[in-house]
């Protein structure tokens, strides 16, 4: 008898807390669980990139030390983009999301600068650090433009999420401190390839010769 009336204590319980998993009250602290952990591979992977950086300038200092602009330019906007100081909460902070998101593309900008140098210098697009480093660096931006995409994508169901009933019914009581996470946009920069022109400045023009004094 005593494990019957056991029984019949839990039963409302387990029939209450399926009753609210049915409804979705776990929805929410899910998908921001997944969206956080789709950041945190973003910015592995930007600090992946980050680390390849220094190996790279060094070694397109080492024939092209005359390209001084860009090599300084890169490794400021390197600087920039690892002193943004992030973490899961900046998800849903507008202001530090679009610092961190910002800096990173201007580093991205820069980079495809410093990749372009190589067409003037045969010696440096033939070395095989170089060539190591540039295939790693391809690598990563192929892994950081996936991690945006897998982040964005879960960052926008859970958005949905927060505004669609039943979820909604959670999103305004039981998790009301919830805010919306930030998406990463495309920028200008990033849909135009940079161009550098290595080509030999056009000669000035013939001036003409004084006419002879008379």
């Amino acid at each position: 008898m005593t494990l019957f009336r056991s029984i019949a204590r839990l039963a409302p319980v387990v029939a209450l807390a399926a009753v609210l998993a049915g409804c979705g009250i776990n929805t929410i602290p899910t998908q921001d669980e997944a969206t956080k952990t789709a950041w945190a591979e973003v910015q592995n992977q930007y600090q992946r990139r980050a680390d390849l950086i220094p190996n790279l300038v060094s070694t397109v200092k080492g024939y092209a030390a005359q390209e001084k602009d860009v090599l300084t330019a890169v490794t400021q906007a390197r600087a920039s983009a690892t002193q943004v100081k992030v973490d899961a909460s900046t998800i849903t902070d507008p202001a530090s999301f679009q610092k961190y998101a910002a800096a990173q593309d201007q580093l991205s900008g820069v980079l495809g600068r410093l990749m372009m140098i190589q067409e003037a210098y045969p010696e440096l697009k033939s070395n095989q650090n170089f060539l190591a480093l540039q295939s790693q660096l391809e690598g990563t931006e192929n892994r950081i433009a996936i991690a945006r995409r897998d982040y964005n994508l879960a960052a926008q169901t859970y958005n949905t999420t927060l505004r669609t009933f039943p979820s909604v019914l959670w999103a305004k009581t039981v998790y009301s401190g919830q805010k919306p996470a930030q998406l990463f946009q495309a920028t200008a920069s990033a849909q135009t390839a940079p161009t550098v022109d290595f080509s030999a400045p056009p000669a000035p023009a013939a001036q003409p010769s004084p006419a002879p004094a008379t």
